[in-house]
């Protein structure tokens, strides 16, 4: 399969769409949210308020995926998902961590995008055991009916560079 890992700050990537490890108002936040909306410039933010809202303070929950232009980005797309908050297994974060990469692809596919890069949903600030992490994104996106000619699974530090290197 077309799968790469880079070590690379995402916002400089040219893919087709880079995906967005958001929280459910979409309104920017910090690591890789945060990171996006300050690169993609302050239109993003427009458009994510644009979203409308499936309740209130929530533009995407959980387990979901919503897509924007990626305006001044080198993509050409930010597609927005709300990976789930770990609390030790127990409450369905498996699926809900599967069903971020599924909806993001299927985006990608109804968009005919070519290219995608993922960077460590959930990993990050929401607690998410690294090599767990790393290994549902691999496999979620191995068990896709569909992926793109090119995946990239992006990281920020060498440590989950070497998970995912491992993996795949």
């Amino acid at each position: 399969m077309p799968f790469e890992v880079i070590q690379a700050d995402i916002t400089t990537l040219a893919v087709d769409a880079i995906v967005n490890a958001a929280n459910e108002s979409l309104l920017g936040g910090g690591g890789v949210d945060g990171a996006i909306h300050r690169a993609a410039g302050p239109a993003l933010l427009a458009a994510c308020r644009d979203i409308p809202e499936v309740r209130p303070g929530v533009r995407c929950p959980t387990g979901e995926a919503r897509i924007t232009p990626g305006f001044a980005l080198p993509a050409r797309f930010v597609i927005h998902t709300v990976g789930p908050v770990w609390h030790g297994g127990g409450r369905g974060e498996e699926a809900l961590l599967a069903a971020c990469y599924g909806n993001c692809l299927k985006l990608a596919h109804e968009r005919g995008l070519a290219s995608i890069a993922f960077p460590a949903i959930s990993a990050g600030v929401y607690g998410y055991p690294a090599d767990a992490a790393a290994r549902m994104a691999v496999d979620a996106v191995r068990a896709a009916a569909w992926v793109p000619a090119r995946v990239v699974f992006c990281t920020f530090g060498g440590a989950m560079t070497a998970v995912y290197a491992a993996l795949l």
